[in-house]
């Protein structure tokens, strides 16, 4: 067979695989929707917005790939649409589409059909020059340079330049200041330009992507993607920053960030600054302040300049105040500051070299600011500000010719980033050693592999390029859309329908006992959701993970015990979260998702270096384990983001992972418990059928449904066609990969069943693919798992020749019922909710579904404490329970739940 790589194809295999198409998603609607109305996630029309893009799925056959789409409000107005494809169905039909609108007004929602878009009366149109990209919006001009350190060369508004060199900045410090006398040296660095890539033009939405690195005199560190995002007719510009770490333990990042030079042309008195504040509220002030003076310049004076207005001629002022303005201070420099999540502070002073003087302080910032005057300004935010502490805000010398503005990431002002790991390795030299670690706290220690070199972090931020200081409505406005993007979305009914993301169901409540385990599942997101807050599970690394293991001694999650401590993906909380949002549509499971998918894709994962691709198990610190593995960085808890958002990062998640089949040649998975001497080799690997094939076949289907490399579906097909000719199929555990053709060798003949194979999204993968790929070989082979799971073990040594009992039967109940729905088989059935209400993996219907407040010396705060829950079990749980539902729910025993 011929070699699959990236120049050459595997001839005759498209051919050997003739694709026939299943009947469709079972709860499908009969007649596929060919429109979808759109509604705003949070509900309501937005106050104002910077542009937005969306994703919507479209049943199979339903549309042509290059269908045409329309944008109506419920006025019947038709509104400026750009759309394109993000997904197709294996017959190449349309299966997701991507639309953008750009702002800043908004209907309180829309109807998608099929038709010719409308053309926005200002395009935004992109030219591609040798040394530099122009963007113009129809408001705005946006020069962005090809090499060198500045981003941004120029954003021009109505004929004046608004922001001049945006580039990237960060500090370096060699040491941990706690740990020497001596001072820390630091270091400057800023952005070395090296490509940049115009990846949309227009007409509605246009995106430059640039790459480069953080450079000064004798290093370059930190690779970094920043993409901009320009909307038509619109004076804002989206942005994501996303950095890798390639650091060393003797790096200290002490301040990133991205600074923006802002001309400024107004008399003093005439320049603004605002911060956001709590609630809603704004710090508004002049940096040279005429109110609460001595003298009064008069009442039309004052509240103008409160305002953000013009000042009426300084000859129509009070005199007394007007031959004394020279002796009023002119504040050239702010601050705020978020170092916790629960307080920021801000500061001002005249200039360098003289003191700070308090302003005011308050809990959490929104993260936006602003400075300008009459003749215009530039407004910035940035996403998750307190969540994603310590961060930022400066204005510097904004009593010059130009201001300087600094979004900070991570906050000059906080203590140095340390990436080191927590322990000195307690003598855990061996092998031997290392389990036994395992056996005490959870940890799978091995020396060097606790460093965060190659993992990455994506921040968004949003700018404004103004005309004028804007009035307080429309800047508390900006802060809100920096806060809360807001985002259109499809109905659960609509997603449904389309036949999407595998098996799944809707909210019922239709009966007592549905809508016991509908409540049951809205306890166990709502308290996740809740211990978020109330364990502050925030910070610049943490925030969008959550704990693995409860410890109710401490009333206090087991953060500092090894493998018990943050999450990294544990049996698949990403995929609970995301079928929860899909089956209920509500706003605050999205947003839990959406930051989880941020955090788990970026910071539990290695984007550089000898364990690329690979993620790391659970652990005191996201990178600290030594079980660096496929079902952690598994494109399956990515795809829901990317397809309903089409976020253009999170594609670049995904098809990092389309050669994720090389790691096992870099790292054998099983070294620690093997027996036998074990030499990778390219044409025999071992690959678990479990948690590694799951992972690799999700981004493999993910690359074919996208249109990328083709060698994915070959991939694909052939390991789906291999699995289904191996006599024990997927209970034989591990098959031998041959590297170079992508194909299992299926003369295996064994028995090896792991409680956790199926639990990191193998499910939902194989019951896409048996959907659309319609490969009756590889269903029986899933079927028959399925079945023998959790069978008795006659019947598994009767048809494979080998048994097993193993644990986590309730989540596998799952499994049962998949069976039981594909059978038709009621005894299966009935198995299914047997197993899922024994109450096995701790969730029985006996148990007290509620929380209990733990306050006074017990605990650090108030707090709920729920004794059986675990993240990663509720996790399985909640998995089990919603496809158990769509499954065989109308086998759903009425008096099995206890109310």
């Amino acid at each position: 067979m011929a070699k699959v790589n990236r120049r050459t194809f595997l001839g005759g295999v498209a051919a050997a695989y003739a694709l026939p198409f299943g009947a469709g998603h079972a709860q499908a609607a009969a007649e596929p929707p060919r429109q979808a109305t759109l509604a705003w996630l949070e509900g309501g029309a937005p106050a104002t917005h910077a542009g937005t893009t969306w994703g919507v799925p479209w049943p199979r056959g339903a549309f042509a790939k290059d269908q045409a789409f329309s944008l109506v409000t419920a006025t019947g107005e038709h509104v400026p649409v750009q759309s394109w494809v993000t997904g197709v169905w294996p017959d190449g039909s349309l299966k997701w589409s991507a639309h953008a609108i750009s702002g800043p007004t908004a209907a309180d929602g829309y109807r998608l059909e099929p038709g010719p878009a409308k053309a926005p009366a200002q395009a935004v149109t992109v030219e591609d020059k040798p040394e530099h990209v122009i963007v113009r919006t129809g408001v705005i001009e946006v020069t962005v340079r090809k090499s060198g350190a500045d981003l941004i060369d120029r954003i021009v508004r109505g004929g004046q330049p608004v922001v001049r060199r945006g580039h990237l900045v960060c500090l370096r410090q060699d040491h941990d200041e706690d740990e020497d006398t001596g001072g820390a040296k630091r270091e400057k660095f800023v952005s070395a330009v090296r490509n940049v890539i115009v990846e949309q033009s227009g007409p509605v939405r246009a995106v430059l992507r640039i790459d480069g690195v953080h450079q000064a005199k004798r290093r370059e560190w930190l690779p970094f993607t920043v993409r901009f995002y320009f909307f038509a007719g619109t004076d804002s510009i989206k942005m994501t920053h996303t950095f890798v770490w390639d650091g060393t333990e003797d790096d200290y990042l002490r301040g990133l960030g991205i600074r923006f030079q802002v001309p400024l042309r107004d008399e003093l008195y005439d320049r603004h600054i605002r911060f956001g504040g709590e609630e809603g509220g704004l710090l508004r002030e002049a940096v040279r302040g005429i109110t609460g003076l001595r003298r009064d310049p008069g009442a039309a004076v004052r509240s103008a300049q409160v305002a953000g207005k013009k000042l009426p001629p300084v000859s129509t002022w009070d005199t007394r105040v007007s031959s004394r303005l020279h002796l009023i201070p002119a504040w050239g420099d702010y601050s705020l500051s978020q170092l916790t999540a629960d307080g920021f502070a801000i500061r001002k002073r005249t200039k360098p070299g003289h003191t700070w003087v308090d302003v005011d302080a308050g809990r959490r910032a929104p993260g936006f600011g602003y400075v300008g005057g009459a003749s215009g300004g530039l407004a910035f935010g940035l996403r998750n500000f307190w969540q994603l502490h310590p961060t930022q805000l400066d204005v510097r010398g904004a009593a010059g010719d130009e201001a300087e503005v600094t979004v900070w990431l991570w906050s000059p002002d906080a203590r140095p980033m340390d990436l080191r790991f927590y322990h000195d390795g307690l003598g855990m030299d061996t092998f031997p050693e290392q389990l036994e670690g395992l056996q005490i706290t959870y940890e799978d220690y091995e020396p060097g592999f606790g460093t965060a070199y190659g993992v990455a972090r994506t921040s968004e931020l949003t700018l404004w390029a103004l005309g004028a200081t804007p009035d307080d409505a429309s800047l508390a406005a900006m802060a809100q859309a920096v806060q809360t993007p807001p985002l259109l979305v499809a109905p659960p009914r609509h997603l449904l329908a389309a036949g999407v993301f595998g098996d799944w169901s809707l909210v019922d409540r239709s009966t007592p006992a549905r809508a016991a385990i509908e409540d049951r599942l809205d306890f166990l997101f709502d308290y996740h959701r809740d211990q978020v807050e109330q364990r502050r599970w925030y910070g610049f690394w943490n925030y969008g993970d959550v704990m693995h293991t409860y410890d109710s001694d401490r009333h206090q999650w087991r953060y500092d015990v090894g493998g018990y401590a943050w999450d990294n993906s544990e049996l698949s909380t990403d995929l609970w979260l995301w079928y929860a949002y899909l089956r209920s549509g509500r706003a605050d499971v999205f947003r839990m998702a959406e930051a989880m998918t941020r955090h788990t894709g970026e910071v539990d994962v290695y984007h550089l270096g000898q364990w690329k691709d690979l993620g790391t198990r659970h652990n005191v610190l996201h990178w600290g384990c030594s079980a660096k593995q496929l079902r952690i960085s598994t494109a399956a808890n990515r795809r829901f983001h990317y397809f309903l958002t089409a976020d253009e990062r999170v594609g670049d998640l995904l098809r990092e992972l389309v050669d994720a089949d090389r790691t096992f040649v870099a790292l054998d998975p099983l070294r620690k418990i093997r027996t036998e001497p074990y030499t990778p080799d390219p044409k025999a690997l071992a690959v678990g059928l479990g948690t590694d094939w799951g992972a690799l076949a999700a981004a493999w289907l993910t690359e074919w449904e996208r249109g990328g490399d083709p060698v994915a579906r070959q991939k694909l097909l052939g390991t789906v066609a291999d699995i289904g000719a191996l006599k024990n199929g997927f209970v034989t555990g591990e098959a031998l990969y041959n590297l170079e053709t992508g194909r299992f060798a299926t003369d295996r003949v064994q028995v090896s069943v792991s409680h956790l194979s199926a639990v990191f999204g193998l499910a939902e993968i194989c019951s896409e693919l048996i959907d659309v790929l319609g490969q009756p070989a590889f269903e029986e082979a899933w079927l028959q798992y399925c079945r023998l799971y959790g069978a008795t073990r006659e019947e598994q040594q009767a048809e494979v020749g080998g048994s097993w009992s193993i644990g986590f039967r309730q989540m596998h109940s799952r499994l049962t019922a998949y069976a039981a729905a594909r059978t038709g088989d009621d005894a299966l059935a009935q198995r299914a909710w047997n197993e899922f209400f024994a109450g096995q993996d701790g969730y029985g219907p006996g148990l007290p579904w509620r929380s209990t407040r733990v306050e006074g010396p017990n605990a650090l705060r108030p707090v709920d404490e729920a004794v059986f829950v675990s993240t990663n079990a509720s996790a399985q749980y909640g998995l089990a329970a919603i496809q158990n539902l769509a499954l065989v729910g109308d086998k759903l025993p009425p008096d099995r739940v206890d109310r």
